[in-house]
C-alpha cells in the first residue's frame, strides 16, 4: 500500500534554536527528509548570542508523524526545539468569524437613526407587514447554519461545543464565496421534535436554514418537517451538497471516459443523509441502475422487515435486479463506485472488479473509505472531499451558490429544479477541452462558479415557481 502524503491539516511551526555555524540547517532538513516529513517556509527570526532562531514550518502525515519529526529534531546536537505550534489549532484561536457593522455608528444622529428612537418606526413598518424584514433587516442575506453535533464530518456523535469549529468554517466560507451573512448555531439536543421547534422559533431572523451534521434516519425527518412548516429555504448540506457535486463531477468524469448517465451501473456505499440524496439525484439525472450498501451489503427488497423508512426508500428505487451481496459482489462489473461511509470501508478488490475505466469516489472526510494510493494504478478517474488531492467534491462548490441564488429570487424553498441546475452549473465551469481523469471539478477558488450557480438556481426557482420576489 502507498504512503499516504504529509498534508497541511498537520502542518506545525517550530521556534529552533540552531547554533550559528555552517551546515546546521542541513542537518535539520535532513533529519525531516528521513522522516518523510515534507518542509516548508524557514523564517529567521533573530540571532541571539551563539544561536540563530529560525521559525521553521513542516506538514506531517498525522499527530503521530508530526510527534516522530520533533523528536528528531531533538536529537540533533546543536539544536534547541523552543516551541511548537500546530498550525491547524492556531487558526481556530478565539474563533474564525465576527460580526462588523454596515454602517459606522459615530454621531447621536447615526445613533438615533440605527437605534432608537429612529428605529422604532421600522419596527412598526415590519410589524404592519411582516415582508418588509426581507427589506429592512439582515433577514434578505442571512443564512443559520444550524446542527446538534451528531454528526460531524467523519468523526460521529462529538456533541454540539465539538461542531462549532466546523459550523463557523461553513458560515466562513458563506461570506467568502458568497457573501451571505451565515451564523453558527450548536444545538444542545438531539431530540426531533426540539430541533425543529429551535429551528422554527429562530427562522424569522433568516433568509433560510442550512441544517449541518445531523445523524441519519433524524435527518430526513427534520429536513422535511420543516421544509413544510416555513416559508423560507431549509437545506440540509451533507444530503443535497454533496449530491450536487456529486452529480456534477460524475457529469465530467464521463465526458472523460465517453459514458453516459443512462448507461452507468453505480454503487454507493454508505445509506445515510448523503447515500440516499446522491442516489436520488443521480435518478433525477438520468441514471438507471443503482446498487446501494450498508453494513450489511447490497440493500434489497429481501430485507425490508429490517430496514428504516429512508433504506426502505433505497431498497424499493434501486437494485433492480434485487440481488444480495457484499460491496465487492456489488462493485463487479460498476462503472461508478461512490463512497459516503467511513474511513478504510472499501477494500482494493472492489475497484479491481469494476468495468474498464472505474471512476471512484471516496468521500469520507477526513479519511477517505480508500486512499487514493491504493488504487492510483487502477482506477483512471479518483475524486476524494480532501482538499490536497485532485478532484475535491467539495459542498463549497454547491452551497454559497445555491443559498445565493435562493435568497435573490427570495425562494420559499431549493426544489429538485434547482438543485440539478446547480451541478450542470458546476460540471459547466470546466471548457469540455480541459477536461482530464485529474480536472473533473472546478476549483473552490474558481470565482465563476458561485456566479454561474447562483444565476442559474435563481433562474430555477423562478421556472419551477419557487420564488416569491417579483422577476427583474
Amino acid at each position: 500500500m502507498s504512503e499516504i502524503q504529509p498534508s497541511v491539516s498537520y502542518s506545525f511551526t517550530m521556534r529552533l534554536y540552531i547554533e550559528n555555524k555552517p551546515g546546521m540547517l542541513a542537518k535539520i532538513l535532513d533529519a525531516i527528509a528521513a522522516e518523510k516529513g515534507d518542509p516548508g517556509a524557514v523564517d529567521v527570526v533573530k540571532v541571539e548570542g551563539n544561536y540563530k532562531v529560525r521559525d521553521l514550518t513542516v506538514s506531517a502525515r498525522d499527530a503521530a508523524h508530526s510527534s516522530a519529526i520533533v523528536k528528531a529534531i531533538k536529537k540533533i546536537d546543536g539544536v534547541k526545539v523552543r516551541n511548537v505550534s500546530d498550525r491547524v489549532f492556531l487558526l481556530h484561536l478565539g474563533g474564525k468569524i465576527r460580526i462588523e457593522n454596515k454602517v459606522p455608528v459615530n454621531t447621536r444622529d447615526a445613533l438615533s437613526m440605527a437605534y432608537t428612537p429612529g428605529v422604532g418606526r421600522v419596527c412598526e413598518a415590519i410589524a404592519e407587514d411582516k415582508e418588509k424584514a426581507h427589506t429592512l433587516t439582515i433577514k434578505q442575506n442571512s443564512v443559520a447554519v444550524v446542527s446538534d453535533g451528531s454528526a460531524v464530518l467523519g468523526l460521529g456523535n462529538i456533541g454540539p461545543e465539538a461542531a462549532m469549529p466546523v459550523m463557523e468554517g461553513k458560515a466562513m466560507l458563506f461570506k467568502e464565496f458568497a457573501d451571505v451573512d451565515a451564523y453558527p448555531i450548536c444545538l444542545d439536543t438531539q431530540d426531533v421534535e426540539e430541533i425543529i421547534s429551535a429551528v422554527k422559533w429562530i427562522a424569522p431572523g433568516f433568509g433560510g436554514i442550512n441544517l449541518e451534521d445531523i445523524s441519519a434516519p433524524r435527518c430526513f425527518e427534520i429536513e422535511d418537517r420543516l421544509k413544510s412548516e416555513l416559508d423560507i429555504p431549509v437545506f440540509h448540506d451533507d444530503q443535497h451538497g454533496t449530491a450536487v457535486v456529486a452529480l456534477a463531477a460524475t457529469i465530467n468524469a464521463l465526458k472523460v471516459i465517453g459514458k453516459k448517465l443512462s448507461d452507468l451501473r453505480v454503487v454507493i456505499v454508505g445509506a445515510g443523509a448523503a447515500g440516499v440524496a446522491i442516489t436520488k439525484i443521480l435518478l433525477e439525472a438520468g441514471t438507471k441502475e443503482i446498487l446501494c450498501c450498508d453494513s450489511q451489503g447490497i440493500i434489497s427488497r429481501g430485507r425490508l422487515a429490517e430496514l428504516n423508512d429512508s433504506k426502505k426508500w433505497l431498497a424499493e428505487n434501486t437494485n433492480p435486479d434485487n440481488i444480495d451481496g457484499t460491496v465487492v459482489e456489488a462493485s463487479t462489473g460498476a462503472d461508478l463506485l461512490i463512497g459516503v461511509s467511513g474511513p478504510g470501508i472499501i477494500p482494493v478488490k472492489a475497484v479491481e472488479k469494476m468495468a474498464k475505466d472505474p471512476i471512484v469516489f471516496a468521500l469520507a472526510n477526513p479519511v477517505p473509505e480508500i486512499m487514493p494510493e491504493e488504487i492510483q494504478s487502477i482506477a483512471r478517474i479518483i475524486a476524494t472531499g480532501r482538499s490536497d488531492y485532485p478532484n475535491q467534491i467539495n459542498n463549497v462548490l454547491a452551497f454559497p451558490g445555491l443559498f445565493r441564488g435562493a435568497l435573490d429570487a427570495r425562494s420559499a424553498d431549493i426544489n429538485e429544479e434547482m438543485k440539478l441546475a446547480a451541478a450542470y452549473a458546476i460540471a459547466e465551469c470546466i471548457d469540455d477541452n480541459d477536461l482530464s481523469e485529474e480536472y473533473i471539478v472546478p476549483s473552490v477558488f474558481n470565482k465563476q462558479v458561485v456566479r454561474k450557480v447562483s444565476r442559474a438556481v435563481k433562474e430555477a426557482a423562478f421556472e419551477s415557481g419557487a420564488a416569491k420576489r417579483p422577476r427583474a
